[in-house]
């Protein structure tokens, strides 16, 4: 590896070092940031008194951190507000693949685990402009038209950030891999069937003021359209390449 590519990569490490099929590793910037980028929801590990919990939130990343929020009564919300160490994980199931034995049955999948340390967003003005930006990640330019969280919602709400300390991202994206005997000597259907989640028709509200149009920002918002590409495309669009 080149200077230059080590430095646009995330450090191999014992935490982060993919073992199983480790040529399925990924370590480079680009590759995680663009699977955590296609992701909504990530589950985050965490530990407290000795129990580990794993819990589905919604997220985003702003340059080489992540930020989620919750209430600020949360169990996980309030534990991980005091620094504890994460681990953050995002999953993109891309394919069933149907082999001729059982240990050769797999998946197609793109998948980052991400570690760090937690911690909260005490500045007002730095928690409001990432509430804006979690909106504005998903809907671009929405927090515009929407108003602004009131004192109880505010309050209500803590932000969490986490700079990524290491991460490692790990990839299968290939057809049916039998042993070599077994594609003429078991007489089994094989294939690959692909997997894309896709946004629906649209509902619209039954209270909607009359006349509102369609935001201009959500022209991508399409039936039949995957949710990961949607995804990449309005991350863009808020943070720019």
């Amino acid at each position: 590896m080149s200077a230059a590519d080590a430095s646009s990569s995330f450090p191999i490490t014992p935490v982060n070092r993919v073992k199983r099929v480790h040529e399925r590793g990924r370590y480079d910037h680009k590759t995680v940031y663009e699977i955590l980028d296609a992701a909504l929801v990530c589950h985050i590990a965490y530990v407290i008194d000795g129990q580990p919990y794993c819990t589905p939130t919604a997220f985003w990343r702003e340059g080489d951190h992540l930020y989620w929020h919750g209430s600020s009564a949360s169990r996980m919300i309030r534990a991980e507000a005091t620094g504890i160490p994460v681990c953050l994980t995002v999953t993109h199931l891309d394919a069933l693949v149907m082999a001729r034995s059982g240990f050769h049955h797999s998946v197609n999948y793109r998948s980052v685990m991400a570690f760090g340390h937690a911690h909260k967003i005490e500045d007002e003005a730095k928690k409001l402009r990432l509430m804006d930006n979690f909106i504005d990640r998903i809907y671009p330019d929405r927090s515009k038209l929407i108003r602004q969280p009131n004192a109880q919602e505010f309050k209500a709400t803590t932000m969490l950030g986490m700079e990524i300390e290491t991460a490692s991202g790990k990839i299968r994206d290939k057809h049916v891999a039998d042993e070599e005997e077994d594609y003429a000597g078991v007489p089994a259907w094989s294939a690959l069937y692909p997997i894309t989640q896709v946004l629906g028709e649209k509902s619209e509200c039954e209270r909607q003021l009359p006349g509102l149009p369609i935001p201009e920002g959500m022209a991508e918002f399409q039936p039949g359209t995957p949710f990961d590409v949607l995804l990449a495309k309005t991350y863009k669009q808020r943070f720019g390449g």
